[in-house]
């Protein structure tokens, strides 16, 4: 546990380091104080969890990573779905910020609910799985099959519901910072 610790100083260093921050940057991001963090990264305090959790934050990363966790073994993802906006959504990935996958599923409906356009900042891909997903961008009202995508900026105002009154299940890929999801194909081959 020794060596654990010991080890997270020269990683919370090398974090800041690649995103290039300064030690006030983080600080005011954090609201850990600037002595602080330069004694957490010199190794000359002991991390805590009440300091390690807005840093795996600021940083992006999960506490695991932060400390070099071993790993488990175990490569599931335990989903713990969560409801809301009448969709049941599944996180598919646990980290901090960057890119969030979600699946998320609308049940079958006997009646349609009445469309509330959101905005918000970042961008978003979808993709869906099965049943047929209507969505509300803006000026315009399209219908998705099994099999399409889409790409947005979220900030355009936007909505999703089944096309229809059978259920549909979609992946979402989102970011909150404005990344695109983007397909890399090899080129075609000259024969």
């Amino acid at each position: 546990m020794k060596d654990t610790l010991d080890a997270v100083g020269p990683r919370l260093r090398a974090l800041r380091q690649q995103r290039e921050t300064t030690l006030a940057e983080l600080s005011a991001e954090t609201g850990i104080s600037v002595s602080t963090l330069s004694r957490l990264e010199s190794g000359s305090r002991r991390p805590t969890l009440e300091l390690l959790l807005p840093l795996a934050r600021a940083h992006g990363v999960t506490l695991d990573e932060l400390v070099d966790a071993p790993p488990t073994g175990d490569p599931r993802i335990h989903l713990k779905p969560v409801r809301k906006f009448g969709m049941t959504l599944l996180p598919l990935t646990k980290r901090a910020g960057g890119i969030q996958a979600y699946k998320l599923v609308i049940p079958a409906r006997s009646r349609r609910r009445q469309p509330e356009l959101q905005t918000h900042e970042g961008y978003e891909w979808v993709y869906v799985l099965n049943g047929r997903l209507r969505v509300l961008l803006g000026e315009h009202d399209l219908t998705l099959e099994p099999g399409e995508a889409a790409e947005f900026d979220t900030r355009v105002p936007h909505w999703f519901g089944a096309a229809d009154n059978d259920a549909v299940e979609f992946l979402s890929l989102f970011g909150a910072q404005g990344e695109r999801a983007h397909l890399r194909a090899s080129p075609k081959r000259r024969t």
